[in-house]
């Protein structure tokens, strides 16, 4: 029984999973904010006293502050219940969701007025555009696939001026569809620019 969390972006999504894929039982909301306040009872709720073998956690790009909620959640249950934690590339498992074969690219709101983006080639998801943090104009250069998902979707096929947008957001059911390179990752966050927070420096 594998427990798969992503809070990432405005979802907040959890899934209890069996090894091949088959959903025991799931939770998925699109709250924009207050994953801190709302990630751990829906996992409570989930496993509703049971246990996981395994925990799978979305690792980002995406919001600092989503990240940290979920990666942090994560390590804790996976101390107290000594089981083994693996990261989850989070753009690939909104990619992962995608309707239809062929490439798929991947964009989701940064900031700084910025975009998370790549793009993955269907079937196996091959990464072939490397997750970066770009500007709108930047990112609708750099993503040629017919299909972008993501919640800035819309915004790259509208600056190309082609293809179709979709909105979706990683769901953690789709967690074991991912090849296992993707699921498999060192949990520990991909931020994909640098923190808006600086350190301080001795006077």
């Amino acid at each position: 029984m594998i427990l798969a969390i992503d809070s990432s972006t405005a979802a907040c999504t959890a899934a209890l999973l069996g090894a091949d894929g088959t959903i025991i039982a799931e939770r998925h909301e699109e709250i924009g904010r207050g994953h801190a306040e709302r990630l751990m009872p829906m996992v409570a709720d989930l496993l509703d006293g049971h246990i996981p073998t395994q925990i799978l956690v979305g690792v980002g790009p995406g919001s600092f502050t989503g990240l940290r909620v979920a990666l942090a959640a994560a390590h804790g249950m996976a101390i107290g219940w000594s089981v083994p934690l693996c990261g989850v590339d989070s753009l690939a498992l909104a990619a992962v969701g995608a309707p239809g074969d062929g490439p798929v690219g991947v964009a989701m709101l940064g900031g700084h007025g910025e975009w998370f983006v790549a793009q993955y080639q269907r079937p196996g998801l091959a990464l072939v555009v490397p997750i970066m943090s770009m500007s709108p104009a930047d990112a609708a250069a750099a993503i040629d696939a017919p299909l972008v998902v993501g919640s800035a979707a819309e915004g790259l096929v509208g600056l190309r001026g082609h293809g179709e947008a979709c909105a979706l957001l990683p769901h953690a059911i789709h967690a074991m569809l991912l090849p296992a390179a993707l699921r498999s990752l060192d949990p520990r966050p991909v931020y994909a620019r640098a923190p808006d927070a600086k350190p301080m420096v001795a006077a």
